[in-house]
């Protein structure tokens, strides 16, 4: 497994792994490809937000995206593993490596209807915060949030 941050050299690719996400979420969100066949993306890798690409064994098989909303304050914006490689817990590990290499305070949130992410994130947040010491845990809440409406929230900070 290796992470890498998206800059010019692999943002191509990062585009791609974009689309099939947004595929996957099209029913839950409403979304249908322009007369390309591309899905507009809700993320871009701009301003505050940086991407990170997963390989494993040199395969792109994942990519994340992290907005910097203040000094130490993640919210993890989008996270897709490519369903070949959904096995052997590849996406806690990678994002779980994400979280102890920026640190800081992080917020995920799940739209309604992905009952699924919010089974994953709970798991994944559960073992993290457990394996790491973190003080307290993770907290949940449901959250009105402007853009996505009422989402699963989940919230954590290393000491």
């Amino acid at each position: 497994m290796q992470i890498i941050k998206v800059d010019s050299s692999n943002k191509h690719v990062y585009m791609n792994l974009a689309q099939a996400y947004e595929a996957e979420f099209s029913k839950i969100m409403q979304k249908k490809p322009d007369a390309d066949g591309l899905f507009p993306l809700d993320t871009q890798i701009e301003g505050n937000v940086s991407g990170y690409l997963l390989y494993v064994d040199g395969v792109p098989a994942g990519h994340t995206a992290i907005a910097n909303e203040a000094q130490g304050c993640y919210e993890v914006c989008d996270f897709y593993v490519v369903p070949y490689f959904r096995k052997n817990k590849v996406g806690k590990r990678f994002i779980s490596q994400v979280f102890k290499n920026l640190g800081g305070s992080w917020e995920i949130k799940q739209v309604t209807g992905a009952e699924h992410a919010v089974k994953f994130w709970r798991d994944v947040l559960s073992d993290y915060t457990s394996d790491n010491n973190i003080a307290g845990g993770y907290v949940e809440d449901s959250y009105d949030d402007e853009q996505w409406g009422v989402v699963t929230r989940q919230r954590f900070s290393h000491d």
